[in-house]
């Protein structure tokens, strides 16, 4: 193929994956398939989208709701929570940044980690950070976890459940364990952005937040349901003191005029995103096969949606990121910039068979032509 032109400055200024079309080019689009893109491929549908194209020219004329609840009552009735417990935010990093802001004073940081809970934390010195062993593939080691932080007696915990870029998958008994024994905590986060792509139908805490006061809930509907474009994300929790604190901060109008219509369509179209998580679920098991017979890479296990991978031929990551990208359309993670991960990790995520299959045979190619 056409060797792709890309703009190597872009990434130097942030700490996430530059936009592909800021990179390559809006000409140079349909050339390249991005891996780094996390969510949900196949949802929403095409009716719903052509829906939400119909109702466009109404809805951009037209101010949101001021009155939240009726948005969450909609959400409420998909996940089976009471709406009283749910706060709605513009993407989940603004709750993320009120909860940083409002709720948190000394807490400890599994890493490598979603670089949002932990860039402004660690300026402002409330963040102590816990390496997850390399040895064990990055997994989380709750109890060791709760004991390393009652020895420096901090206040609050997260675990972003399964990991991101890990993709380490914590089963509900675990995590429920863990619950129990850290219950004189202030707070716990627990992120369940990829929860869905665990593969295990009772996996989230959600049913369980009026018995744990101290847990609060993060979810981005940019993930599981893939609509970035949209800014929709939210919080659980049971704690009245919590959900008055972050309300209280939030700006009226904090959704907007789609993203109301879209949560509007997400009962109607559960059966739609149930299937389309099946099928994520199958993508990614084909993936880890394939990518586990390539030799010079390490394949970490993982229970979501995308897939941590050690280079070990040579390369580092931005190098082998570079060559995907410019010579076979493929756009990977660098996962260098990731504190608690060296320069020789990637990060892919399943974006359907047909393109995965693209992945796998680029990965290939480059590891023959490094060989050559």
């Amino acid at each position: 193929m056409k060797k792709i032109k890309i703009n190597r400055s872009l990434f130097a200024e942030t700490s996430h994956s530059p936009a592909l079309a800021d990179m390559v080019g809006e000409d140079q689009l349909d050339q390249v398939i991005d891996f780094c893109f996390i969510a949900n491929p196949y949802y929403p549908t095409r009716a719903m989208v052509r829906e939400l194209a119909r109702k466009m020219p109404e809805a951009i004329k037209a101010y949101p709701s001021s009155n939240p609840r009726l948005a969450q009552q909609e959400l409420a009735a998909v996940l089976k929570v009471n709406p009283d417990h749910l706060i709605l935010g513009n993407g989940a990093t603004e709750l993320i940044t009120l909860v940083e802001q409002e709720l948190i004073d000394q807490i400890a940081i599994p890493v490598p980690t979603f670089s949002e809970y932990l860039e402004k934390l660690r300026d402002s010195g409330a963040a102590h950070l816990y390496q997850l062993p390399t040895e064990t593939d990055y997994r989380l080691d709750l109890m060791h976890f709760g004991d390393w932080i009652d020895q420096r007696n901090l206040t609050a915990a997260l675990v972003i459940n399964p990991g991101n870029p890990t993709g380490q998958f914590i089963p509900r008994h675990d995590m429920l364990a863990f619950l129990k024994r850290m219950g004189h905590l202030q707070l716990i986060v627990v992120d369940e952005s990829f929860i869905d792509f665990a593969g295990e139908e009772q996996a989230s805490l959600m049913p369980f937040v009026a018995d744990f006061p101290n847990l609060l809930i993060v979810r981005s509907m940019s993930k599981h349901c893939g609509v970035p474009g949209l800014r929709l994300g939210y919080c659980c929790t049971a704690n009245t003191g919590y959900l008055t604190r972050i309300r209280r901060l939030l700006p009226v109008w904090n959704i907007n005029t789609l993203a109301e219509l879209f949560l509007s369509m997400l009962k109607k179209t559960d059966e739609a995103y149930q299937k389309s998580v099946r099928r994520i679920v199958r993508d990614i098991r084909y993936l880890y096969r394939n990518l586990k017979n390539i030799p010079g890479y390490k394949v970490y296990p993982t229970g979501s949606n995308f897939i941590l991978l050690k280079i070990e031929n040579g390369l580092t990551a931005q190098e082998l990121q570079y060559r995907l990208l410019e010579g076979y359309g493929v756009y990977v993670r660098d996962c260098s910039n990731k504190v608690g991960l060296d320069q020789f990790h990637i990060r892919v995520a399943s974006q359907g068979r047909k393109n995965d299959q693209r992945l796998i045979d680029a990965l290939n190619s480059c590891r023959g032509h490094l060989e050559g």
